[in-house]
């Protein structure tokens, strides 16, 4: 392989945390990561959705997204700054969420993930931004 060649995009490989959650992928590139994750298990004492498993399912899908997007230059991303706002609660049902990018560049990326409940309904709004770096050997 030369250097001209075009790197493979890294495949999204779930980790602990995901699979406890729940997680199901259904889509991914660095532009877009689209999955699902049950309300059912990932719920607070009032039986409402918990906000950081919000949190923490739009940093993975935004993370993701990131990580394919630095595999095609030779790099990996990490978290820099995320925030979130949650706009309505859900008690069951199926969440989706869509990270989408705002910025890809050559050292940083920026995602916003969208979730919504079944019907549509936003429920929380997360932006994520990442620093790419060069993996250590």
């Amino acid at each position: 392989m030369t250097g001209s060649e075009p790197l493979r995009p890294w495949t999204i490989e779930l980790g602990e945390l995901d699979r406890t959650m729940g997680v199901v992928v259904l889509e991914q590139s660095a532009e877009r990561v689209v999955a699902t994750m049950p309300v059912e298990g990932n719920r607070q004492s009032f039986g409402l959705l918990h906000g950081g498993a919000s949190m923490a399912f739009g940093e993975a899908l935004g993370s993701w997204a990131a990580v394919i997007h630095a595999s095609t230059l030779g790099k990996t991303a990490v978290g820099l700054d995320i925030s979130g706002t949650h706009h309505r609660s859900a008690r069951s049902g199926l969440v989706t969420g869509t990270a989408t990018a705002i910025h890809l560049g050559r050292t940083t990326t920026s995602h916003e993930v969208v979730l919504t409940n079944e019907e549509g309904e936003r429920l929380c709004t997360i932006r994520i931004t990442n620093l790419l770096i060069t993996p250590a050997t």
